[in-house]
């Protein structure tokens, strides 16, 4: 999985979101030509587009999805701190046509945030995923089991509207005295389906004590550490196990590859 999928396309012009801390917006508005730059480097957790995701063997799609803040139109937004410059339709299609051309995958998006949705936006949102998928979206009544190969016989997009879920796991992996490595386990399906996302999580204080940093830097210099964690992990039904890991920068190091090499502990 990746993090943050959406992060790859931030608008640079964008309005910092309506969801963030007074401390950045006051920030933002009073410094932008010092600020944004700076929220750039740290909100950016992909480099990849959703199709070089796809490509590289990404199947688990972390959407954050927002509307606008005095946005008079329909249209959505992926968001992390800024919003995107594509809308949400876009990418959706762009799943469908990567689907259409690989017909015995899955591919699982996990939509959240929904910052600045109403009733009358979150359903225009649902419509939009029915339109664009139709049949390919996964049946309410279907056993996850019946998925995956050898069950699998056509292509199917599963759908997971998520939310962060406490489970008895540790939760956070200490680099060094400032960085730390938070697996945030989501819970899925009958509580058998468990990701974890392996994101190093800064905090305001942190980024403006490294005006210089960034997301990209501080994750590089762990993912001898990320590697380690993930060889590890072990997948399948139990209550200690992950079936997912969502991480950021997925096209550097040996990230996929580690992950999808968990399957033959089954």
């Amino acid at each position: 999985g990746s993090h943050d999928t959406m992060t790859y396309c931030l608008d640079r012009s964008s309005a910092v979101s309506g969801n963030e801390s007074k401390m950045v917006k006051f920030l933002s508005k009073c410094m932008p030509c010092i600020v944004h730059p700076i929220i750039m480097k740290w909100s950016t957790t992909q480099v990849l587009t959703v199709t070089e995701q796809l490509e590289a063997g990404v199947r688990y799609l972390d959407f954050r999805i927002a509307h606008k803040a005095n946005d008079r139109s329909m249209n959505l937004y992926f968001v992390h701190m800024v919003y995107t410059t594509v809308t949400v339709q876009d990418i959706l299609w762009e799943v469908l046509r990567w689907l259409e051309t690989h017909p015995q995958e899955v591919v699982i998006l996990a939509c959240r945030n929904f910052d600045g949705l109403t009733k009358k936006l979150h359903c225009h949102l649902i419509a939009c995923i029915k339109e664009i998928f139709q049949c390919k979206l996964c049946p309410r009544n279907v056993s996850m089991t019946s998925f995956f190969p050898p069950f699998l016989r056509t292509f199917i997009l599963l759908l997971c509207i998520s939310e962060e879920s406490s489970l008895p796991l540790p939760t956070r992996f200490l680099f060094s005295s400032k960085e730390y490595l938070m697996c945030h386990l989501l819970i899925f399906v009958s509580e058998k389906f468990f990701v974890a996302g392996i994101n190093l999580t800064e905090n305001l204080r942190y980024i403006l004590i490294h005006p210089f940093g960034s997301l990209k830097k501080m994750t590089l210099q762990s993912l001898p550490c990320l590697k380690i964690w993930i060889k590890q992990q072990y997948p399948g039904p139990k209550k200690e196990c992950i079936n997912i890991i969502a991480g950021d920068f997925i096209g550097n190091n040996d990230f996929v590859k580690d992950v999808i090499e968990l399957n033959t502990k089954i």
